[in-house]
């Protein structure tokens, strides 16, 4: 089969290439001089090599597939030298060790579910599209979605609706909204940003999700280690007013969408768009293939929503009820304490992704049912459908099971730990949250894993702060706890090698260098203002609101003073 293929044409690339050297040396000469700072035996400065030249071979070479590759195979000869030190075995039996150990951790229950749910619906979405369904859900939001801004809104409330996962919400969203942003022009850099930025940021705030319950167990366990008398849900709940990063990056995405004004790259894919319809550059790759990202539905075809609505309620039907069954199916089915905690047992049993991939494969039977019953396009061109589904997920599992092994080279390797401890030091109350902050986000965008990064780094930071209050449960304490896992969804936010970004990629048939390369201006200048307006002034107790409302009259200046309109929005 045909794949998309794994590289563009850069513009200027001597020039990349050459900062992109200069960047690598340097930093790896800043982790030498960090490592110099404390002496922690199996914590080495080299860690950070793999995601370090993963990232910046990626952004010079622009080949996403063979930058993780390599990446990866010198992160297991690297974890073989750590572990082979004293020479003790022959290398090529240390090195294939490593490899095999890596591998089989890359081929877990959890990676295989997220595999078989993005083959699933992949195929589902190529069936509902091909059967007409997803043309008449076109027509459908048409009378809603009239112009750009206001397709974009409900693009936006689309994400902010579901809520309960990010996977779900980014597979979801995306695929939907895509054929409907195309009709009005809107790039496809567009789309997965909003995509992006109502995923991880929604799913992390809500009370109600797969990540909370992940949250409040980290929480939890760390404030037993150290003696704080809260139980997890109770320190979630003091942190909500504290995650600057992602209150501010949802009140981003309102501003941005309401004013119809873009900046930096993402006003030159607007551009670009609205003036010839070119929805992808002329050097885009998009993330499935050629053909799956152009799909359209069978001319005989009889145009039908409900081949396109049914097999979504029954994917989300399917969901609840795989959920309810998971977690214990104990107390009132409506009530919100009831699915916290179900959500929190899920979660913890790491079984989330197992439930999409059940909900998924629901959702492609029955979306194959109306195709054939309702939609009238027969077997055979169903079949074809689900084909190109399949042919649409090769690239995007494969760039996935080398991000997940560049995951694991990490763990090895202590990456997380060797950037924990850099802070390990500090001890400044009113610039220790924003180092935190910092910190975890360059942890995540290393790792690629923001629930990897609050694991590493809540037990260290939270340790600190509490020691820096007083040993009492103070603001330093409750401000870490949400600069910790902001800093982290910031950092997996802006990662080419983050599963949610290369997802939000997938779901959008977006080339995956330019999602990056459009959404990074925006995130750092959300945590911009999380840390000007957020984690600095908060350390002198201004309230929370206060701090949130000026940092939104500074969102909206940006937008009416450096943004510019783009043409033809409405």
């Amino acid at each position: 089969m045909k794949v998309a293929r794994d590289n563009l044409n850069p513009r200027n690339p001597k020039l990349k290439i050459s900062i992109s050297i200069a960047v690598f040396v340097l930093i790896c000469l800043l982790a030498i001089w960090g490592a110099s700072q404390f002496n922690q035996v199996g914590i080495v400065w080299y860690s950070i090599v793999p995601p370090l030249l993963a990232i910046t071979m990626a952004i010079a070479t622009n080949r996403l597939l063979t930058s993780l590759g390599v990446a990866v195979g010198i992160g297991i000869i690297l974890s073989s030298v750590q572990k082979n030190v004293g020479f003790e075995m022959p290398w090529f039996l240390i090195l294939g060790s490593e490899g095999w150990s890596i591998s089989k951790s890359v081929i877990g229950t959890f990676n295989l579910s997220v595999i078989i749910f993005i083959v699933l619906i992949l195929s589902m979405i190529s069936v509902m599209i091909i059967s007409g369904g997803m043309q008449g859900v076109i027509n459908w939001l048409s009378q809603f979605a009239k112009g750009s801004r206001s397709t974009q809104l409900v693009t936006v409330l689309m994400g902010l609706a579901i809520f309960i996962d990010d996977y779900a919400n980014t597979m979801i969203v995306g695929s939907a909204m895509r054929p409907v942003t195309d009709k009005k022009k809107i790039s496809r850099e567009k789309l997965a940003f909003l995509v992006d930025a109502t995923t991880a940021p929604i799913a992390g705030l809500a009370i109600v999700s797969t990540w909370i319950g992940y949250e409040i167990f980290l929480f939890t366990s760390t404030a037993e280690s150290i003696g704080i008398d809260k139980d997890g849900y109770s320190m979630f709940f003091d942190a909500l007013g504290y995650r600057f990063y992602c209150l501010m990056m949802v009140i981003f995405v309102f501003v941005n969408v309401i004013s119809g004004r873009d900046f930096g790259e993402m006003l030159k894919a607007e551009k670009r768009s609205h003036s010839n319809g070119a929805v992808l550059a002329v050097d885009a790759t998009p993330m499935t293939s050629k053909v799956f990202s152009t799909l359209s539905h069978n001319p005989a075809a009889r145009i039908s929503s409900l081949s396109a609505t049914i097999p979504i309620v029954m994917l989300f039907g399917t969901m609840v009820t795989a959920f309810w069954f998971y977690g214990g199916s104990s107390g009132s089915f409506w009530s919100w304490t009831t699915w916290r905690e179900i959500l929190s047992r899920v979660a913890e049993e790491g079984n989330n992704v197992q439930v999409l991939a059940i909900g998924s494969g629901v959702g492609l039977f029955t979306a194959i049912i109306f195709a054939i019953a309702v939609s009238g396009i027969g077997f055979g061109q169903t079949f074809k459908a689900i084909l190109l589904g399949l042919n649409g997920s090769l690239l995007p599992s494969l760039i996935l099971i080398f991000a997940w092994g560049l995951k694991e080279v990490c763990d090895a390797l202590r990456t997380g730990d060797f950037l924990g401890a850099t802070v390990s030091n500090v001890i400044s109350p009113v610039w220790f949250p924003t180092i935190i902050f910092v910190v975890a986000a360059l942890t995540s965008f290393a790792t690629g894993t923001s629930w990897g990064t609050m694991a590493i780094l809540i037990p260290i930071a939270t340790p600190i702060a509490f020691g820096l209050d007083g040993s009492t449960y103070g603001i330093t304490t409750i401000i870490c706890l949400g600069a910790v896992l902001d800093g982290s969804i910031f950092g997996d936010h802006c990662s080419p090698i983050s599963d949610t970004t290369i997802m939000s990629s997938i779901s959008c048939s977006c080339d995956h260098i330019h999602h990056v390369r459009t959404q990074l201006p925006y995130s750092l200048t959300v945590a911009g203002l999380a840390i000007i307006f957020g984690y600095l002034p908060a350390t002198f107790r201004f309230p929370p609101w206060f701090l949130i409302t000026c940092a939104t009259g500074v969102i909206v200046l940006i937008f009416l003073f450096v943004a510019k309109p783009v043409s033809g929005s409405r």
